[in-house]
């Protein structure tokens, strides 16, 4: 296989762990802010988002430095991504907080 089409595949699968990663770190805040077992969501949810993530990385990379960092460079990709996303969703849950007077 060509060494571009290797590295837009280790991209991808960066994308796609960032994406798990960061979502599950969006949903335990989400969730933990209300729950009564928060101490508990916050450390189970951590290892279980660093297992998912190492063990991609491991998949992934198979040992190959340059695989390892562009798979890396779309695990920070991802973040950006759902910045921008969980940014607008955000703004949207507090504006209809707001107007239905439950404002957190």
């Amino acid at each position: 296989m060509s060494d571009i089409l290797v590295w837009a595949l280790a991209f991808t699968g960066g994308l796609i762990i960032g994406g798990i990663y960061f979502a599950g770190l969006w949903w335990t805040l989400r969730k933990s802010l209300g729950a009564d077992a928060s101490a508990a969501l916050l450390p189970l949810s951590l290892v279980i988002r660093v297992a998912i993530c190492l063990s991609g990385f491991y998949l992934i990379g198979a040992g190959d430095a340059i695989r390892i960092l562009v798979c890396l460079l779309g695990f920070i990709v991802a973040r950006f991504i759902l910045l921008r996303l969980t940014r607008n969703i955000d703004l949207a849950f507090d504006y209809i907080a707001d107007r239905s007077g439950n404002a957190s």
